[in-house]
């Protein structure tokens, strides 16, 4: 048997629950209904078959994830994806950084911040904006009160709007709370070969 994954990657492992997840041929119709739409238009995952657990919370999670990660405005795709993986770097959650940070690179094309980022954190040594975006994401994972008014000065020096700071706000801290919640009910596996 193969052993949780530890290390940060860009590969997106395997998650495996800790709770068995709902059936879908067997689930209630107010279960259904909660798993019907899914984080990002994918496939119902078992992570959501866990959630749907509770389909109340449910129902109102996952329009409130696609809103914050995927909505027009605010932040632009790729930084909006930065800050959930920084968060979730913080957090050492490896699923949820993993996720992330590929879709940072796909959207960039880009390897290169990914990598200083593990490597380096907070201390990275990327562009000025990102450096911000990364900071400021990991000072709200790590207590948001440490987020004051000179970090958000740094963001708008660094051209970021108010929208788009509130944007990195929201993906941030539902990070916070879908982190814990992925460490919590499973943990990441390899891939089967």
């Amino acid at each position: 048997m193969s052993e949780p994954i530890k290390e940060l990657t860009t590969v997106i492992p395997r998650w495996q629950p800790h709770i068995t997840p709902i059936d879908p041929e067997t689930a209630t119709e107010e279960q259904r209904v909660a798993f019907k739409e899914t984080p990002s238009g994918m496939k119902v995952s078992d992570y959501v078959l866990v959630l749907a657990h509770d389909p109340e919370t449910l129902t109102q999670r996952t329009p409130l994830f696609n809103g914050i990660m995927y909505s027009r405005g605010g932040l632009s795709r790729a930084e909006t994806e930065l800050g959930a993986a920084a968060a979730s770097v913080y957090n050492r959650c490896i699923y949820c950084t993993a996720v992330h940070a590929s879709r940072y690179n796909e959207l960039t094309k880009d390897e290169t911040v990914i990598q200083r980022v593990f490597e380096s954190g907070v201390n990275a040594d990327i562009d000025s904006r990102l450096k911000a975006i990364v900071s400021f994401a990991t000072k709200l994972s790590h207590c948001p009160s440490t987020a004051d008014k000179a970090d958000v000065a740094r963001l708008v020096d660094e051209g970021l709007s108010m929208e788009e700071i509130f944007d990195l706000v929201l993906s941030t801290s539902i990070f916070g709370w879908a982190n814990r919640l992925m460490h919590t009910l499973g943990q990441p596996m390899p891939q089967p070969e």
